[in-house]
């Protein structure tokens, strides 16, 4: 989830702000059935066990071997730096602005670059992340979700863009860095002027696929076909195929789209996605008409995908897999089921949002045909029962009541509302263990939980996997499907981690009992299991370190041990950061960190200090013995 467009409201309090929530209906009733959830939950979260929830258990008071982490836990901190235990290193690898080619100038911190020069060099904000062997090369690939204008433009007054060069600047810094690394005697470098280097921006020709490609709602002007688009912009987490692509998860698309009147009404199908006549500042619209939604009402469908790319070819185009869906993508996860065939997890990252699950026709065959495996298939949401059950509950024209497959994957939203899907708690990464038939989800945070409803209308009250009321700390819930088999109906759920302040709460907000004074943490966001079957864990949280977030520090990195629950503080990220991204070298001895937007509220300098511009990097983590880091 990217930050703030502005220093006092979040994206998605800058949407609701433009389009309020629909007033609270039957207010009584809603509240009785919290209070009911509630109690349910309430007892054992009130004494802090946590131990049972609908017969499923969670882990309460243990303690895990020592053997498991191969660190000791850091302390919290609001140091502007990166902290790692003793025995580990962390290094840059690379930038927002360092160029990929030898052509383009080093980043200017009096000007911070223009379009021209942005184009070629590695792109801000860094989120998901994959490393790639291809052939004795290995190639990075990472998303660069969006920009912080008042740095980008902090060459300006007031941190506004004055000119077009400055738009086209902010829009040449979003999209995704491909670029190939290698080690050096100094550590991981780019190298510059690889053939497998390469921008894609919201300016890259882009294929539509799948159902809904030449559907009459992604069709416009520029493209009557309706299969054919430019760009691809607010990339938060990722995916990675068996087939050796990437995945990138186009989140909240709708913050770039305005127009020209600001009286314009959008649809009430754009409205569900928060498509508005403001954007969030970006101000594309000035300089590419397309974002002019009055004028282009067709070209926000043609936003919100998760995009395949092919790291190897960097003459490929891109492609928009409709068939996953199309909401405020967070990340992919793939799984190959048991009977070969592709399995996706994917949250839809809003407050009140859905959980969703793809499966493939067809099955994966080491050196098969993959170009259809992510076209055609069964697009599913989550229901969740307080019993510690729950099912998937499938997005057809008989089940949704709409006209087509081509509807369901442009109205992804609307279609799981109409089928009952379990509003959650902002669902963000999800992660499959690679030891058995388990996945995990971060569940961020929720101010409205049991407040408000969803952008839908859609009720959100207390219970099941989202236990608290105006849920400010989060929570990662994990669910096992039945036999063992990703393409089963049914599934078994718990929490795995209940995140919050023990420091200063002793009700539900302390959190559950493998979160302690030592290392709580509030928002888990980012979530990826290592080679060992260690679960990491980043936040995007509040890092106020005050009041009920006293304690909590910066943004962070933890570890979490899913058979005994035990959790340990891994790294503590700059301030003002978000710590998000993560993947592996081939032999595991290194892991790379994205560090995303440090200073956004201008009290950072991370990482070249003094009183240069603070800038989002990605890092390279090492064990100072040379060891395997997972």
């Amino acid at each position: 989830m990217s930050s703030p467009p502005n220093e006092s409201l979040s994206f998605d309090d800058f949407d609701e702000e433009i389009n309020p929530r629909p007033t609270e209906t039957d207010f009584d009733r809603i509240v009785e059935a919290a209070v009911n959830r509630r109690g349910f939950l309430g007892g054992a979260l009130a004494f802090g066990s946590f131990a049972m929830l609908g017969g499923t258990l969670v882990p309460s008071g243990v303690q895990a071997a020592s053997n498991r982490f191969a660190f000791a836990q850091i302390p919290a901190n609001t140091e502007d730096a990166v902290t790692v235990p003793e025995g580990y290193k962390a290094d840059i690898l690379v930038r927002w602005g360092d160029p990929l080619w030898s052509n383009a100038p080093e980043f200017d911190h009096a000007s911070r670059g223009t379009a021209d020069s942005q184009a070629l060099a590695f792109g801000d904000n860094i989120d998901g992340m994959e490393v790639y062997a291809i052939g004795d090369k290995m190639v990075l690939v990472a998303n660069n979700e969006y920009t912080n204008r008042k740095i980008i433009w902090g060459n300006r007054e007031e941190g506004k863009a004055a000119e077009a060069d400055d738009f086209n600047k902010g829009k040449m810094a979003h999209g995704v860095s491909v670029v190939e690394i290698a080690p050096t005697e100094n550590g991981w470098a780019i190298v510059k002027d690889s053939p497998l280097n390469r921008r894609i921006t919201p300016d890259t020709e882009i294929e539509l696929t799948g159902p809904a490609a030449g559907h009459a709602l992604l069709k416009t002007a520029a493209d009557p076909t309706g299969t054919k688009t430019l760009g691809t912009w607010n990339n938060c987490g990722n995916g990675s195929t068996p087939w050796g692509t990437y995945l990138a998860c186009e989140e909240n698309f709708n913050g770039y789209f305005s127009a020209a009147d600001e009286e314009h009404k959008v649809s009430p199908e754009l409205d569900r996605y928060s498509v508005s006549s403001k954007d969030w500042g970006y101000g594309w619209a000035n300089v590419d008409e397309r974002f002019d939604v009055s004028k282009h009402p067709n070209e926000p469908n043609r936003a919100g995908y998760v995009v395949e790319i092919d790291p190897t070819d960097p003459n490929s185009t891109p492609k928009k897999r409709t068939a996953l869906g199309r909401f405020k993508h967070e990340n992919a996860e793939v799984v190959i089921n048991n009977d070969g065939r592709v399995v996706v997890y994917m949250g839809d990252d809003e407050r009140g949002e859905f959980l969703y699950r793809f499966v493939s026709d067809g099955v994966f065959a080491t050196g098969g045909d993959t170009s259809s495996l992510l076209d055609e298939g069964t697009l599913s949401v989550a229901k969740f029962y307080d019993n510690g059950t729950g099912e998937w509950l499938e997005l057809t024209p008989e089940t949704t009541g709409m006209a087509s497959k081509a509807e369901i994957c442009i109205h992804s939203r609307q279609a799981g509302s109409a089928v009952g899907a379990t509003t959650m708690d902002r669902p963000e990464w999800v992660t499959s263990n690679p030891n058995i038939a388990e996945v995990y989800c971060a569940l961020t945070n929720n101010k409205n939980r049991g407040l408000k409803p969803n952008k839908g209308g859609d009720e959100t009250p207390v219970g099941g996997p989202n236990p608290r009321e105006a849920n400010n700390y989060g929570q990662i819930v994990r669910w096992r499907p039945a036999d063992g088999d990703h393409t089963a109906k049914d599934f078994t759920w718990d929490l795995f981690v209940l995140a919050g302040n023990p420091a200063v709460h002793q009700d539900a907000n302390k959190g559950s009992d493998n979160v302690n004074a030592d290392n709580m943490f509030n928002s888990p966001d980012g979530l990826k299991f290592d080679s060992n079957g260690l679960l990491w864990i980043q936040t995007d949280g509040n890092y106020s370190n005050a009041e009920g977030f006293a304690g909590h520090g910066n943004n962070q990195m933890l570890a979490g041990d899913p058979v005994t629950g035990e959790i340990r503080r891994f790294l503590v990220g700059p301030k003002e950061c978000e710590v998000t991204g993560m993947t592996w070298s081939p032999d595991r001895k290194t892991m790379f960190v994205g560090i995303q937007h440090p200073g956004e509220r201008g009290d950072s300098h991370w990482p070249e200090g003094g009183n240069a511009v603070p800038r989002s990097a990605v890092i390279a983590i090492t064990r100072t013995d040379g060891g395997v880091m997972g």
